[in-house]
This record gives structure tokens, C-alpha cells and sequence, in this order.
């Protein structure tokens, strides 16, 4: 695994790697992996955990480790790019090019020992995301995605879920942002309403993996209620260049981004039968995003 960013010339070897920001594709790729070495190496390791705010999210040294390595390499590629990142915060750049970057998704994970997380770099032109990479170090696995150019890993391009309903129900995943109170009514009363229509609703503190999973195939659909701004567009970019639908939680159409109000990041993604059944398992709780009318 590369722990060096590829000179662009390399871009082409990526799958799906040519065409519109081949470069910035092979940096991000890169950065990720190279992040996820150093995350792998250390995982296990004794690790000192501080608590940053009152919904009780965690930042370790590790999170500081990975975004560092990230972030060098972004500016050093591309100076006048901005670039927003879980504890770095905004660096501004003089460009309209922003740069998401999520160092450890699934940081609440790793602090008990569970190996589940990944790393995020999405890459948004006027809000709205045109590059993807999710990289889980775990595994050593990449996948990302272009916008309009498909999503693609290290054996082709990913297809996500057929859209078939299963006869026991769906597989999906849940998250809900920071923001949610454990007792905001709506946001249980709609979890509580999937957990009796689904097979399993799996909550995974680390949401990009579960996107991760949806482009893949692995699980049915994705439910988020008012979800974080800064994992959001490299995930559902992942998912939808995979054939994956977004939807509001009242049907139309969901463009997602990472700036304004946690209500314009409510989302349902699936497709075909699953994502019909999942927009009828929401609208039977009642929880729609106002305003925002449903799509046939």
C-alpha cells in the first residue's frame, strides 16, 4: 500500500481514475491510505481518550495523527483549496474548492476497542461534493467515487444493493447527528418504528462505514436523522454514484452538503422496493422534513 501521494500522472491507475479530477482523486486516495497505515500500526495500542463536548463525542491522539498526515498532503497539492476537518476545524483557502476531512470516523469505536472505523476525504465545489474516498485501515480497503463517473475500489466499480426487499426486511443503517438528544421523541420514535420494520437497524458511530456498505451491497439502505455535515458528502456520494437513491425523509430528492441546518441532512437511501418501503416506515411515524414534497 502506497504511503506516498502518487505524482497526478499516476492518477490513470486507480480504477475509474481518469477523466475530471483525476489528481485530486489519487491525492485524496493516497492521503486516506497513508493515514490509514499509521492507524493501523497503532491500533491497540494503550490510547488516552478525552471527551470534547457534551454529547459525549471523543478525540484521541490518533485523530490528531491521522488528520495531520491528511492535511499535509492536501495543502501541499492544492494551497488555495479550503479545508474543514473534524478537530483542525476551517482552514480557508483563496479558491471556491472545499475539502471535508474526517480523520477517524468511528473514533468512539477505537476507544473501546472495537475495529470499526475509517477514514473520509471528500472534496464539494459550491457545497456540493464531486469527490468521495472512504478508506477503512483495517482491512487496507479504498473505495471511492467521481461525480457523474461512478464509484469504484481496488476490483471495479461497486453497484450497491440490488433494491430487492428481503422477505425478513431490510438491513439498514441509522445515525442521527451529535446535536440529537438520546431523548429527542421524533428521532426515537422513527428508530424505534425501523427496529420493529426491519431486520436490523445498525447503529455504527462510524457513518461512513456504513455508507461504505451500502455502495457495496452489503446492507438494504441508510437512515439518517439531522446527521453531521462533515462525513455526509463523501459518503452519500459513494452510495449514489453506486446506483444508490437519496431521498428526504419526505420523498424528494436530497442533495447532500455539509453547510447549513442539521434538518436539511435528514435523509433515506436504498433503492427500488427497499427504498419505497423505507419512505412508507417514515411517513407512518410522521417525520418529514417540512416543506419538501415527496417525488413519484
Amino acid at each position: 500500500m502506497s504511503t506516498s501521494a502518487p505524482d497526478p500522472a499516476s492518477a490513470t491507475a486507480l480504477p475509474g481514475g481518469a477523466g475530471p479530477y483525476a489528481e485530486e482523486r489519487a491525492v485524496a486516495v493516497a492521503a486516506a491510505e497513508a493515514a490509514g497505515h499509521m492507524l493501523r500500526e497503532r491500533f491497540g495500542a494503550p490510547l488516552a481518550v478525552r471527551t470534547k463536548d457534551a454529547s459525549g463525542d471523543v478525540v484521541t491522539a490518533l485523530d490528531l495523527a491521522a488528520e495531520e498526515i491528511v492535511l499535509a498532503r492536501l495543502r501541499r497539492h492544492f494551497p488555495y483549496d479550503s479545508i474543514l476537518s473534524e478537530e483542525a476545524g476551517m482552514l480557508d483557502g483563496p479558491g471556491h474548492r472545499t475539502w471535508l476531512v474526517d480523520p477517524l470516523d468511528g473514533t468512539n469505536n477505537v476507544a473501546v476497542g472495537l475495529p470499526a472505523c475509517v477514514v473520509g476525504i471528500a472534496l464539494c465545489v459550491a457545497g456540493a461534493p464531486v469527490l468521495g474516498v472512504v478508506h477503512e485501515p483495517l482491512t487496507g480497503r479504498t473505495w471511492h467515487a467521481v461525480s457523474g463517473h461512478g464509484a469504484h475500489t481496488d476490483t471495479g466499480p461497486l453497484t450497491g444493493p440490488d433494491g430487492r426487499l428481503p422477505a425478513p426486511g431490510p438491513v439498514i443503517a441509522w445515525t442521527q447527528g451529535h446535536a440529537v438528544g438520546r431523548r429527542n421523541t421524533r428521532a426515537a420514535a422513527l428508530r424505534q418504528h425501523l427496529e420493529l420494520g426491519c431486520r436490523r437497524v445498525l447503529q455504527l458511530w462510524a457513518p461512513l462505514l456504513g455508507w461504505s456498505m451500502l455502495a457495496r451491497g452489503t446492507i438494504d439502505g441508510f437512515v439518517g436523522y439531522r446527521a453531521e455535515g462533515l462525513d455526509l458528502p463523501a459518503g452519500a456520494l459513494l452510495a449514489a454514484e453506486s446506483g444508490v437513491l437519496l431521498r428526504t425523509l419526505g420523498g424528494g430528492v436530497f442533495r447532500p452538503g455539509f453547510e447549513g441546518p442539521g434538518e436539511d441532512r435528514s435523509f433515506v437511501a436504498a433503492r427500488a422496493d427497499t427504498l419505497d418501503y423505507l419512505l412508507a416506515q417514515v411517513a407512518a411515524v410522521g417525520v418529514r422534513d417540512p416543506g419538501r414534497p415527496r417525488v413519484s
